[in-house]
């Protein structure tokens, strides 16, 4: 076990300790038990709770020893496993109704050779289970916190010393991490931290988001590449160069007091080979094991595919993502229920408001159906999106719970991610001589789909996330397309997400392509920075200015700014039905689109008019083609202006605009 691992273990029972019940010093108990006891998860748990508790027990030959649970009544040991490896147990904790919150102890052995170690029951915050989550009234902005902002100026041995919610010390052994602060190599640590996110807060609320998704900010111990996030090393401690839990859970709770919802992004499918269990699993099949290696096939259809084989499923769940990630066996029942409470635990612990999903179809899919319903047994209004990757709208319908599936299978996941739609947009805003079938006719299209989908108020919609190119180069860097994005995301149905700084056109680092290189540092949020972006300057250039790290749109923040303000307080838009028009162009002997595309959002009394010119020529508007909707002109108010416009025939719409006008029925 590394010095890091070592570390955390010592500090997981200080972290239990907090919240209540007798003074400690966690130091002390720590000595006299962690020759014996290595570690304890879930760290604590609450009284009350629907999830059944499960202890796993680690240490040193402790598979063989008896353990009880002593403190009070109410608690108690009610079954004990063990594992394949001599060194875990797990154990079936019973609390009844009448337990109450405090500190128990686990006695490890008989005689001489009995330890205690504390373990924490808290109360249950009133009306955690009935939280609320996000929905279609949110607009969910994306960030990567090791590229968005450092308050510890890149240091990432700043927050060594911290403290639990008890004062205890954390001896974090962040010199040992190997994946050091590099800002100018594109792949390395560049320094961002949960402070940092917390010193900005008031832009993203500014910007009319209401929640926040954050990539995972869990422990990644990777020796190389370790900044965003997705190979975990400890499923219940903060990243040391982030913060630390308690940190985290002040971030959640800054949040909150700003009106943001928190999104949690979590990894059931797989961890890193740097995580702490790869040296001495519990069970030979707590991960899957290949020899030789052997990679996911990423072919999602073998699920619903009549005619797919064994053979071909089996490497869609058992073949690793990369080879620096190994891929969990949900089906073996003690990694299930450790994912299941891992869940629970941070949602209690830091009061989350939403979940997201990583590579979701990557997993086992009745395992991860059972995961679903425990997390929304214990929370059932709580919201979980799905990266279901996949471009063919049938398959990513599949993964939606409630969908009539035609082999039975019901996912229990209640919200997707829109990928169909993503590319539509995209490849949309990017064609200028369109054929029938081409340009705004792509969008059109995917909408014309939604009747696949079982709930289309739980599907997030997007026209980028941390694993695209950056939607300021896919869109020639041209702040008139990315405004006609911006424009389809707050006005279409489902949930919108928008990615850290597309709000003002980021692009890639010139000169490179890879992930790295897209996932670029919001210039302003480490000290010293030459351009400040949060605070807006830099973003008064005519057209656009680049340089090596970032392209800012002049006014392309404040047309997202207002637009998703507006959106904030429209429920015709958070709940209305849609109704769809394209044109085409009369020309002899061929159907053309003029890549243009207009709907109507509305409800019993209110409707909001958008109309997408995608082409570089001035359009009017043919008010007439909506006659199915409304007759004679309307006047309604432009939502980004505030001014009055009156829809009719003859309005001119310009080159590359949106026109999104807010109206009484």
């Amino acid at each position: 076990m590394n010095t890091v691992m070592k570390s955390l273990a010592a500090t997981a029972m200080a972290a239990a300790l907090s919240g209540c019940g007798p003074s400690f010093d966690p130091e002390k108990v720590a000595d006299a038990t962690r020759e014996q006891v290595t570690r304890v998860e879930p760290l604590s748990w609450w009284t009350g709770m629907k999830t059944p508790l499960q202890l796993m027990v680690q240490g040193d030959g402790i598979g063989g020893k008896e353990i009880r649970i002593e403190g009070g009544k109410g608690v108690s040991v009610r079954a004990a496993h063990k594992a394949a490896s001599p060194d875990y147990q797990f154990v079936d904790v019973e609390i009844t109704a009448d337990a109450r919150p405090g500190t128990y102890y686990l006695v490890v052995g008989q005689g001489a050779d009995e330890v205690k170690y504390p373990y924490v029951l808290r109360e249950r915050e009133k009306g955690s289970a009935d939280r609320a989550s996000f929905t279609t009234a949110d607009l969910v902005y994306l960030i990567m916190p090791d590229r968005f902002a450092s308050a510890s100026g890149g240091d990432d041995r700043a927050w060594a010393g911290g403290a639990y919610d008890d004062g205890s010390a954390v001896p974090w052994a962040v010199p040992e991490t190997p994946d050091e602060v590099d800002r100018e190599d594109p792949v390395a640590r560049h320094g961002g931290d949960i402070q940092g996110i917390i010193d900005h807060l008031d832009y993203i609320a500014d910007l009319g988001a209401t929640a926040i998704w954050s990539t995972p900010m869990l422990l990644d111990n990777q020796p190389h590449e370790s900044y965003h996030g997705y190979a975990c090393g400890d499923y219940y401690h903060i990243d040391p160069r982030f913060g630390d839990n308690a940190l985290y859970r002040k971030f959640v709770d800054e949040a909150h007091a700003k009106g943001l919802k928190v999104i949690m992004d979590i990894v059931t499918n797989h961890c890193g080979t740097a995580h702490w269990w790869m040296d001495n699993p519990p069970f030979p099949d707590w991960y899957h094991v290949t020899e030789p290696y052997m990679q996911m096939n990423a072919v999602f259809s073998v699920y619903m595919d009549p005619h797919a084989s064994v053979k071909d499923r089996d490497r869609q769940q058992s073949g690793w993502f990369v080879p620096s990630m190994p891929d969990m066996n949900l089906d073996n029942p003690y990694v299930l229920r450790y994912f299941q409470q891992w869940a629970v635990w941070w949602i209690e612990y830091a009061g989350l408001d939403g979940l997201r999903v990583d590579t979701y179809p990557y997993n086992e899919p009745e395992p991860m159906s059972e995961w679903c319903q425990a997390v929304r047994r214990e929370y059932p209004k709580m919201n979980i999106v799905g990266e279901c990757w996949d471009m063919n709208i049938p398959q990513v319908a599949y993964w939606q719970s409630g969908h009539p599936n035609r082999n039975g299978f019901d996912s229990h996941l209640p919200c997707i991610m829109d990928f169909p739609l993503q590319q539509a947009i995209l490849r949309a805003l990017t064609e200028d001589e369109v054929w029938w079938d081409e340009g705004m006719t792509r969008v059109y299209t995917v909408l014309a789909q939604d009747f696949a989908y079982h709930d289309l108020d739980n599907i997030m919609i997007f026209f980028a996330n941390h694993d695209h190119d950056r939607t300021g180069d896919v869109l020639r860097h041209d702040p008139a397309r990315m405004r006609l994005a911006m424009a389809l995301l707050a006005t279409l149905r489902g949930i919108p997400q928008l990615y850290y700084g597309d709000e003002m056109m980021f692009c890639e680092r010139p000169g490179m392509h890879h992930d790295g290189s897209k996932r670029i540092d919001f210039p302003g949020g480490w000290a010293g920075d030459a351009v400040n972006l949060f605070t807006g300057e830099g973003r008064a250039a005519a057209g656009y200015t680049r340089d090596a790290d970032y392209t800012a749109a002049a006014g392309l923040h404040d047309y997202a700014r207002a637009l998703f303000r507006w959106r904030k307080g429209c429920p015709v838009i958070h709940h209305g039905k849609t109704l769809h028009f394209l044109s085409r162009k009369n020309v002899k002997d061929r159907n053309i689109t003029d890549n243009t595309y207009s709907y109507f959002r509305y409800d019993d009394r209110d409707a909001v008019f958008v109309y997408i010119n995608n082409t570089d020529e001035v359009r009017e508007l043919d008010w007439s083609h909506y006659d199915e909707f409304v007759t004679g002109p309307v006047t309604g108010r432009d939502v980004i202006s505030g001014e009055p416009v009156t829809l009719q025939d003859g309005l001119p719409v310009d080159p590359r605009t949106a026109l999104i006008v807010e109206f009484k029925r």
